[in-house]
Formats: structure tokens, C-alpha cells, sequence
């Protein structure tokens, strides 16, 4: 990663990037903001798992300075289901009966989610793909400057998400991973153990970067869609 420090984000998109219902503290959100900008100007970015948007605006928010910089219009997918992971669940530590659509009794956070990112003005640049990570990456075909995987953290998805989506980062791109816990007294274990780890040990990636349970790895071998 480059020495320099860079701008940080605008104030306006810094507060509703804080504000938004979410589970990403700030110096994490802070480091995905500045891997953003140093990778999107090489191709879109792509985020599994974005809830309510917070991480989204991050995103976002170093699309939009890299697309005034650069003349380009630099963008990043959010593929979500948007109703919710296993641990956002009724009865769940996560859960929050606010965004439960009472109708079908299901969460439904895309609402929240286009809202927040529409209140920032980055709808030109953080574009929803709604619908599940294993069906989008079995059709996916674009390679990737930055993948941030922060999907569902059980096993089976964990999993999934790595083998679905990590092949598509291209050489030089980086793969961040959300919630990695390597003391098992500080958190779940699926995106050390399925995703940060298998990672590593494909040989395709090493550790750049890390803020809290935020990781960040680089591909240095191999070239985007090559199995890893």
C-alpha cells in the first residue's frame, strides 16, 4: 500500500457513513475507504454483504473521488439478499425488528440500504445487485480491482463466498475480509477459518493491511477468473 496518507472523506459522507445502521467501526471504515481508492482507478469493486449500506458508503465515497480525479465513472457492486444473515435473525444478538417487513414477516433491509446511499448521492457510483452471492458469482464474469467480502458468517456461507468470488480478484487487486478473528475469544470463526486462512494458504494472496478484524490481502499470483 502507498505511504501517503490520503484526504480523508468528506465530512457530509463521513457523518451519514457513521450514522447508518451497521456493524463497521470507524477506523475499519477508514481503511476500506483508502484501499478503495487506491484500487478502484484499476476496475469496478464488488462487496458481498452490505445490509443497511454503511460499508456501502465507504465505498462509495472513494468511487466518487476516483471518478472526479480520473474522468471515469468508478462503481462498486453490493450483491445482497437483503434479508438478512443467520446471525441477523429473530433471536439473534443482531437482530432488529425495525427492518422486518411485516407483511411476509422477513427482514428487508434494501429500503434502508437505497435510502442511505441515495441521502449520500452516490447512487451514480455503489450499485445494488440484489439476490443471492452463490447465484450472482455463478454468472459473474468481471474481474475485480477490490472484493470485500462481509456476507453471512456462518460455515456454509463463508465458504461460498470465498470459492465464488476470491478467483475473480485481479493480480495486484485486493481481497478484504470483514470479521476475522484469529483469537476465538473475540469473535466467530468462519471468515478466519474459510475465507482469511484458505486464502493465505492458496498461495495467491499475502497480508497488506489490517485494522481491526478488517484484513486486507493482495493477489499476487494468477490473473482474475484462474482457479486459486
Amino acid at each position: 500500500m502507498p505511504d501517503t496518507v490520503p484526504a480523508p472523506m468528506p465530512s457530509d459522507l463521513l457523518d451519514l457513513a457513521r450514522a447508518a445502521q451497521g456493524f463497521m467501526p470507524a477506523d475499519e471504515g477508514d481503511l476500506l475507504f483508502r484501499i478503495a481508492l487506491e484500487r478502484l482507478p484499476h476496475g469496478p469493486g464488488l462487496e458481498v454483504g452490505t445490509y443497511c449500506g454503511k460499508s456501502g458508503i465507504y465505498l462509495g465515497a472513494a468511487a466518487q473521488r476516483v471518478s472526479g480525479a480520473t474522468g471515469t465513472t468508478a462503481v462498486v457492486f453490493t450483491v445482497d439478499h437483503h434479508r438478512g444473515s443467520e446471525e441477523n435473525q429473530a433471536g439473534w444478538e443482531h437482530h432488529d425488528a425495525s427492518v422486518v417487513d411485516p407483511e411476509f414477516g422477513l427482514m428487508d433491509t434494501l429500503g434502508r440500504f437505497r435510502k442511505n446511499i441515495a441521502r449520500a448521492r452516490l447512487e451514480e457510483h455503489v450499485i445494488a445487485v440484489v439476490g443471492q452471492s452463490t447465484t450472482v458469482a455463478a454468472h459473474w464474469r468481471t474481474p475485480l480491482s477490490l472484493l470485500f467480502i462481509d456476507g453471512g458468517h456462518g460455515e456454509e456461507p463463508a465458504r461460498a463466498d470465498f470459492r465464488g468470488w476470491a478467483h475473480w480478484v485481479q493480480a495486484g487487486g485486493y481481497l478484504a475480509i470483514h470479521d476475522v478473528f484469529p483469537d476465538p475469544a473475540d469473535g466467530g470463526r468462519p471468515p478466519y477459518e474459510l475465507i482469511y486462512l484458505p486464502a493465505l494458504a492458496s498461495g495467491s494472496f499475502s497480508e497488506v493491511a489490517h485494522t481491526g478484524s478488517l484484513r486486507v490481502l493482495r493477489r499476487t499470483r494468477g490473473s482474475a477468473g484462474d482457479p486459486l
